[in-house]
């Protein structure tokens, strides 16, 4: 990408992120953007990631065992699902995760009503998902056993050991890794630039400050991703990190 479309760009997104309402956050000049994504603010996060997610895994394995024994107790089969996602640069990474819904999940037209299938498409998500483990009637999306799984996140950790510590094509913070289409459906060209200049993060400016309160739909959730990109350091990710805690303790967003 050339410099002066490079620069075009940022001024575009930065002018956007100037008209967030969710989160409102001052943006910084591009002197610091250029210094807080230099060689030192990279090689800190990628130490960092690799330490802190050695020991949670190590924490987390018993919590992982037991809950890979209840999903396949409540629906057979394999515990863990991988689905295909844009990592940095454009490249197609494999995000692992805990399966939160039936097995036959993939087979939308068999399994969800026309609505539910133009609610999908269009933020990738469903408010009352009957694929989940355990859904049996309407509502059922916000308590049954595949629904808990997501809403304390226990569905993303198994991203911690592998995606983070052993792949290393994730990092604790930064933009979510989505699938292809619904980046190409909901970033212009010059912002899945940016988007993908950074690796996905297992949580992020977005999914700590806001989740499902900021949708695709008005834009307000890929100007909180873009601006992480633009604003990223170290600072923006501890602050993130436990902003995170706390929206999962207190189902914020949910």
């Amino acid at each position: 990408m050339e410099n002066n479309g490079a620069q075009a760009d940022n001024l575009v997104l930065l002018t956007d992120v100037a008209h967030q309402t969710t989160h409102q956050q001052e943006t910084v000049s591009p002197v610091l953007l250029s210094h807080s994504s230099g060689k030192a603010y990279r090689v800190i996060k990628r130490c960092f990631d690799f330490l802190s997610s050695m020991v949670v895994s190590i924490i987390l394995l018993p919590l992982l065992l037991i809950l890979m024994v209840l999903i396949m107790i409540k629906d057979p089969g394999n515990p863990l699902y991988f689905q295909k996602r844009v990592g940095k640069g454009g490249r197609p990474i494999f995000v692992a995760k805990l399966r939160s819904m039936r097995k036959d999940a993939d087979h939308l037209e068999e399994m969800l009503t026309p609505d539910q299938l133009a609610e999908y498409h269009h933020e990738y998500k469903l408010k009352d998902d009957p694929r989940l483990i355990g859904w049996k009637k309407p509502g059922d999306g916000r308590k049954c056993f595949g629904a808990k799984l997501r809403q304390w996140s226990l569905d993303e950790v198994l991203q911690i050991p592998y995606n983070v510590l052993l792949k290393g094509n994730m990092s604790l913070v930064g933009p979510r890794p989505i699938i292809e289409s619904e980046l190409l459906e909901n970033y212009t060209p010059a912002q899945q630039r940016i988007l993908l200049s950074v690796k996905p993060g297992l949580t992020g400016y977005w999914q700590a400050y806001a989740r499902n309160n900021a949708m695709y739909e008005d834009g307000k959730r890929q100007r909180m991703e873009l601006y992480y990109v633009q604003n990223r350091s170290l600072w923006l990710d501890v602050k993130i990190l436990f902003a995170t805690v706390k929206a999962v303790l207190k189902k914020s967003g949910m």
